[in-house]
């Protein structure tokens, strides 16, 4: 049986969300992390982006530069971080300076950090000072301005001590480019020095090759000139002379070789020049059965400069002065320049050939490279001690930030507690008079189309922008409280974000699910009332239709009236209209003494109780299953899916109960003190005839109850009863004994 090890720390847990959490209140409980089931943290992993967190704390903690945060990694950071401290304990107070006395030196580790951080202070002037700060550490380049090694490896030029060695690093740079060291100067490593070296020295050899073979340089360093001038013309001298022999083949090819008179007519209407392309595609001069290439007269104006080159560089110093050349003389000048051809492919060295041979030579021959490489080994040397002047930055980020981090992490102490936002909520929005807090970003709009819907929240998904600097995101906001009757897509709001700045924000899409028990108990009448009222804008629209087509055909009616025919008489009132309205109103008022008369009913039999008990029950049976359906999603609501849904692997089911729901959105209210005027001049006038008139019905079935109830018994005595009896015709039958008295005198017998 698999036995587990006893955990060494007493951990202390609150419960929030629904689950327990645990407490992280001192530095041994961050130092125990790793003793504490994961199975107990809240999230085992979170992206690096889009988090209201330090940017460069977060890669520093992401040491497999995965672009997440795991538990491994947190707890391998919060290890270091408590190792190199003398009191732990400064980590939880989030301070953003790192005094150097706080630095652990009981360890080489710590003793090295504590040296770095001195030579950071000296470096930027600040021998004196007792402690290191962020912007201290933030600029390398500053730190190492006045330091000629820094442990990088590079050397910039400036390290030189002698004017040789700082010209040869120079030109190194300039051959091969450069490298930047810590203080932000350009400089080369080790690895750029022996590609230099190497460069060097195959470019030497390959140079040695062409001392050594005579026909590789057959007009010596004038081979390259001639070299380029027969590659700048070999296509179109090949041309001609094939040119020449199809013309000697057949001589019918011959006026189809040269330029047919409908090209000339075609330029002849451009203004020319000798670089106008028509022309440069012409031959190089005129095609005729074995005729050799004129090199002086008669050639194509767009390539006589190149064929004068030709003629100085390579005709005349290969095959001798002429004016003219032949096609074998042709053939004769390219195999003479093959070898250099064939060599010039081969060449090795061509990013340090601008030094020139000569000087290539002369530092392949001097101790240039023995200086330069003296020199990065002398920065390397110092590598430790700039490596752990990284580790003080690192060090000062995590002092500031790593425990706020675990409480983001391990636990979601900082979202439930309200001490600050959590790192995943990204500002609030402004909607509806209502402040949402709990907003994050999207990233990703296709993970949370799959899985924020099971969040059970009512979700608005917005798309904020600013005008003034063209910054567009997305956002999803969750409304907690209040009531979805004003939030609808396109409706506009305002977004701060964490550092204040203001969006734009216009919703996008919304998932609906309930906002509270108050809106689901309306929510059925609401539907109902809407309901009606699309009805009655539907019947109006179509009346409003009907009326306009009537007064359109008799308009059209008045303007085709014959005048001559006498006016037609207004029609009489229809018996039979008003007849039919007169039972319709009877129908009504029938209908509404039923009701009223089984009210009272159910009152003399049942009681007022019982009345009140229907009432109720017909409420419950129409509010009910949306109540019940909207506890049972209110119950499920969790910000797991939402957070999922970016990224984060959440460990725990993070309820968003009724009453921390309220707390996340902010609904609009007076401020406690403040004086109201209630008279609303711009309100609609009330008729007073119709109040007055429902205030005497209200009053009348009041009354009727009370009399019917016997209440009115109750309170006035005999003299209640007999105004009730005389409001009932004079008479006052007790329904329970059966027995009938009138006020008439007995007669004596």
């Amino acid at each position: 049986m698999a036995t587990h090890k006893k955990p060494t720390h007493s951990w202390k847990f609150f419960r929030a969300g629904g689950f327990d959490q645990v407490r992280l209140d001192s530095a041994a409980d961050l130092a125990n992390l790793d003793q504490l089931d994961q199975k107990l943290w809240v999230a085992l992993a979170c992206p690096i982006a889009g988090l209201e967190f330090d940017a460069k704390t977060l890669a520093l903690v992401d040491t497999d530069k995965d672009g997440r945060i795991r538990a491994p990694e947190l707890i391998a950071a919060v290890k270091w971080l408590v190792a190199n401290l003398k009191n732990p304990d400064d980590a939880l107070k989030g301070a953003p300076t790192l005094p150097l006395a706080a630095i652990n030196d009981a360890t080489p580790e710590g003793k090295q950090l504590l040296s770095s951080a001195r030579q950071i202070l000296a470096n930027l002037g600040k021998p004196e000072a007792k402690e290191v700060t962020l912007e201290d550490t933030a600029d390398t380049a500053r730190i190492f301005s006045q330091t000629r090694f820094n442990g990088d490896g590079i050397i910039p030029a400036e390290a030189a001590e002698d004017d040789a060695t700082r010209a040869l690093i120079g030109e190194m740079i300039d051959c091969l480019g450069s490298e930047t060291d810590r203080s932000g100067k350009p400089g080369v490593s080790q690895a750029r020095v022996d590609d230099f070296f190497a460069q060097l020295q195959a470019l030497s050899d390959w140079w040695k090759r062409a001392e050594s073979e005579a026909p590789i340089l057959p007009l010596g360093e004038a081979t390259t000139a001639a070299s380029a001038a027969v590659k700048a013309v070999k296509v179109k001298v090949d041309d001609y002379f094939l040119r020449c022999r199809l013309a000697a083949f057949d001589s019918a090819a011959t006026a189809p070789m040269n330029a047919g008179e409908t090209r000339y007519a075609a330029m002849a209407l451009k203004d020319l020049t000798a670089s106008t392309p028509e022309i440069a595609a012409l031959p190089l001069a005129h095609i005729e059965a074995g005729k050799p290439l004129p090199l002086t007269e008669g050639l194509n104006p767009a390539w006589a400069a190149a064929i004068e080159t030709l003629r100085t560089a390579a005709v005349a110093p290969l095959v001798g002065d002429r004016t003219v050349l032949a096609e074998a003389d042709w053939m004769a000048i390219q195999a003479k320049l093959e070898p250099f051809e064939t060599w010039s492919a081969s060449k090795a060295g061509a990013n340090v050939e601008k030094l020139g041979l000569k000087r290539v030579r002369e530092i392949l021959a001097g101790k240039g490279k023995d200086a330069v490489s003296a020199l990065i080994a002398k920065d390397k040397a110092l590598e430790p001690e700039a490596n752990s002047i990284a580790a003080v930055d690192q060090l000062i980020h995590y002092h500031r930030d790593l425990y706020r981090l675990c409480t983001n992490f391990v636990n979601f102490q900082h979202f439930y507690q309200h001490s600050e936002p959590a790192i995943f909520q990204v500002g609030t929005l402004y909607l509806d008079q209502r402040s949402c807090e709990f907003t994050l970003p999207v990233h990703d709009a296709a993970r949370h189309a799959a899985l924020a819907g099971l969040a059970g929240a009512y979700l608005a998904y917005c798309d904020c922008s600013r005008k003034g600097s063209g910054e567009t995101r997305q956002i999803v906001a969750a409304f907690t409280d209040g009531d979805s009757d004003n939030l609808m897509v396109g409706r506009n709001g305002i977004f701060y974000d964490r550092q204040g700045r203001d969006w734009d924000a216009t919703i996008a899409k919304v998932i609906e699910n309930p906002i509270s028990i108050r809106e689901a108990f309306w929510s059925p009448y609401k539907k109902f009332v809407r309901f009606i009222e699309a009805q009655m804008a539907k019947r109006a629209t179509a009346a409003d239709a009907a009326a306009s087509s009537r007064l359109e055909s008799a308009a059209t009616d008045v303007t085709t009236v014959d005048q001559t025919k006498p006016a037609a008489a207004p029609k009489k009132t229809d018996v039979g209209t008003v007849a039919a309205i007169g039972v319709a109103c009877g129908a009504i008022g029938t209908a509404l003494a039923t009701v009223w008369a089984g009210v009272v009913g159910l009152v003399n039999t049942a009681g007022v109780l019982a009345v009140l008990g229907v009432v109720l029950g017909v409420l419950l049976l129409i509010s009910g299953p949306s109540v019940v359906l909207a506890y049972i999603k209110l119950r499920k609501r969790n910000l797991g899916p939402i957070l999922d849904a970016n990224g984060w692997a959440l460990n725990a089911k993070a309820k968003i109960n009724v009453p921390f729901a309220k707390t996340l959105t902010q609904v609009a209210k007076v401020p406690h003190g403040a004086s109201r005027g209630l008279v609303d001049p711009f309100a609609d006038r009330k008729n007073p005839w119709v109040v007055l008139i429902t205030t005497l019905l209200s009053l009348w079935i009041i009354w009727r109850i009370l009399v019917v109830t016997g209440v009115t018994a109750l309170i006035f005595g005999n003299s209640g009863s007999r105004a009730s009896g005389a409001a009932n015709g004079g008479t006052n039958a007790p329904a329970a004994s059966g027995v009938v008295t009138t006020n008439a005198p007995v007669e004596k017998k």
